[in-house]
């Protein structure tokens, strides 16, 4: 009986020595040196990740297999760590690369890994977070980790719409490695360790001599604020993760479940008084579409915006109202005037896709004059990148509200949710102008003749201008028409939209069956 209990014992001593081995990654040494750089290690950024306690680790005694060349080496759990666990007490799935094996590198074993990680996510319907901190492709490896990398590609198209996808760059991320966090959701990033390229600065030196840092071609502040390939940029990881978490508690868990709600204790029927002072009654005035957003969402809930430093002309991003998840996407009259271009429209349409695609109902806020004029967007497929937008409203069938604040001019005010594009509820401000075109353009076009021939033509043009604009440019001509539902004061904005989502909440809609639909890409 002793000599039994002594095997046993030798093999649980055998089993916590190869856990304690796998759990230290590519050793002292090289853990050190990743705190060195200021990066943390793949299980410290899970332990930050995840609610204390919570991990789950997959396949930690996982090894790779050697290469047939014999120059293989053995690595215990391999250069990715994955499991599963929860954020707020709601269950996630979990992968992060760890640089001190290999340099994170993808090899057959880390991509097995992977792919479980993400089909499990799939079969029980919560969202794949993935922490990408890798060197690319294992070169050993040959054909077989570009394999892996198709393997996650192809889950990455399965999941698109069944469940949140998010991708945090904490590393390096080059070559086809990129496109997995391209296929996600949302794309988060580390200011000055993640950078994301197809071709690192030695190859572009080679072939074009041109010179350049790994951070200026691939670095946070490219991909939030010219790329627009990154949702989210931050300065370090820990704040970098705890907006995961925050983004993460907005989200369902997939495609079958309700938006998350969450007690206010703001009243619905709070009266939104500074809305009147925030926007001028000028249309010419620019204000900041944010103060009118953190008015109308629930006090106790900060707006997360999406896409905050790119194409910040149209705004969008989650917050609460009646304690219900949306999505709020709205005009920002202070950049280029609020007008829509090749990026703004490629920014909202991606974000109302997502929203359909995951039950949280679409409240749109209108000031807009129009799509952006000029050679550069014609020659850049304006045409087909505003069309986008038009699909993603039209396609969208979650609950949606619509609140014209000021201008919505020509096929500007079709796009932005307008009640042709199945919007459930739109509302209007009584300073809202609906027309073809602005006042003064219809203006200069259709009584170009009478301001010619008058005596002072620039006070002809002054008096033609408010005429059109009070008999033409407003919203009683669309809610007589039934195109507005109805106009309402500014400081009853926040309870309309909460009651008009209230009553929206078991809304019924679908679109026609089919295959897939065939977007202008």
């Amino acid at each position: 009986m002793a000599i039994k209990d002594s095997r046993s014992q030798d093999k649980l001593q055998d089993l916590k020595k190869r856990r304690e081995v796998a759990r230290l990654g590519g050793g002292q040494e090289r853990i050190d040196a990743q705190h060195q750089r200021g990066k943390l290690t793949a299980r410290e950024r899970i332990a930050m990740l995840l609610d204390d306690g919570s991990f789950e680790e997959l396949d930690v005694l996982l090894t790779q297999r050697p290469p047939d060349s014999g120059q293989g080496q053995e690595h215990p759990a391999e250069a990715v760590v994955t499991g599963y666990g929860l954020i707020e007490g709601r269950p996630v799935y979990v992968f992060s690369q760890d640089f001190t094996v290999v340099g994170g590198s993808l090899s057959e074993a880390v991509s097995t890994k992977i792919c479980k990680v993400m089909d499990l996510a799939l079969k029980t319907g919560a969202p794949i977070i993935g922490i990408n901190d890798s060197g690319g492709a294992r070169i050993q490896d040959g054909v077989t980790s570009l394999r892996g990398y198709g393997d996650i590609f192809l889950r990455n198209v399965q999941a698109s719409g069944v469940i949140p996808q998010v991708s945090v760059i904490m590393g390096p991320c080059a070559g086809g490695a990129v496109y997995s966090p391209a296929l996600t959701d949302f794309v988060f990033m580390v200011e000055g360790t993640g950078q994301m390229y197809i071709t690192g600065p030695d190859v572009i030196r080679a072939v074009t001599g041109e010179e350049i840092s790994h951070e200026d071609l691939g670095g946070a502040a490219v991909h939030a604020g010219s790329s627009g390939v990154a949702h989210f940029a931050y300065g370090d990881e820990e704040l970098c993760l705890s907006e995961v978490r925050r983004l993460i508690g907005y989200l369902p868990g997939n495609t079958l479940d309700d938006a998350p709600s969450a007690d206010s204790s703001d009243d619905d029927a709070r009266s939104c008084d500074e809305l009147a002072s925030i926007v001028p009654i000028d249309p010419s005035r620019p204000y900041d579409v944010h103060e009118v957003i953190t008015n109308i969402i629930d006090q106790d809930c900060e707006f997360l915006e999406v896409h905050a430093r790119w194409a910040q002309n149209i705004v969008v991003g989650f917050g609460r109202m009646g304690g219900q998840t949306v999505g709020i996407v709205a005009n920002n009259p202070t950049v280029l005037a609020g007008v829509l271009d090749i990026d703004s429209a490629r920014k909202g349409s991606r974000f109302v896709r997502f929203c359909d695609a995951f039950n949280i109902p679409i409240v749109t806020l209108v000031d807009v004059p129009g799509y952006l004029p000029g050679a550069d967007q014609e020659y850049g497929g304006i045409i087909a990148h505003g069309a986008k937008l038009i699909y993603a409203y039209a396609e969208a069938s979650v609950p949606k509200v619509t609140c014209i604040i000021r201008k919505a001019y020509g096929g500007a005010y079709i796009v932005m949710g307008s009640k042709h594009l199945r919007t459930d509820i739109n509302y209007a401000w009584p300073t809202a102008e609906i027309a073809v075109m602005g006042p003064e353009g219809a203006v200069d076009i259709v009584s170009r003749r009478e301001i010619a021939a008058a005596a002072d033509p620039d006070a002809k043009r002054r008096e033609l201008t408010e005429e059109y604009r009070e008999k033409f440019a407003n919203p009683y001509i669309a809610a007589a028409r039934g195109f507005i539902d109805d106009v309402i004061e500014p400081a009853e904005t926040r309870t309309r939209i909460v009651r008009a989502l209230a009553m929206l909440r078991n809304k019924a809609d679908h679109n026609q069956p089919k295959k897939h639909d065939n977007l202008p890409l």
